[in-house]
């Protein structure tokens, strides 16, 4: 039996925890999409003004998240870890996340006051 073979018998039997060819193409597809779209925020529609850079901003955020958990998730694997596991990664990445938030709103604040 090849390996694929092996893969998809698996696969039909609910033990859809391997990476095919199949789900690593889609899933390089769906990275290479949400990067095409951010090339299209950044080259066209923001230098246009048809999208103002206040709204850019965010997107490019939401839209690089969308990115890193596709990676995080498919690409090393901890789609297909056990739950303890995922967490103890997931809860820290929140914590930095949330801490890089307060400290732009920090930023903001201290430029603020020297002006």
């Amino acid at each position: 039996m090849s390996s694929e073979t092996t893969e998809l018998h698996h696969e039909e039997h609910g033990h859809g925890d391997t990476m095919t060819k199949g789900r690593i193409v889609k899933v390089a597809l769906i990275l290479s999409g949400i990067t095409c779209v951010e090339f299209f925020i950044a080259l066209y529609l923001v230098p246009n003004g048809i999208v103002p850079i206040n709204w850019a901003n965010p997107l490019y955020i939401v839209l690089t998240l969308f990115k890193a958990f596709y990676i995080v998730a498919f690409f090393m694997h901890l789609k297909f870890e056990r739950t303890g596991l995922v967490f103890s990664i997931l809860v820290p990445i929140l914590f930095i996340i949330g801490l890089i938030l307060v400290l732009t709103n920090e930023s903001h604040h201290w430029i603020t006051l020297r002006h």
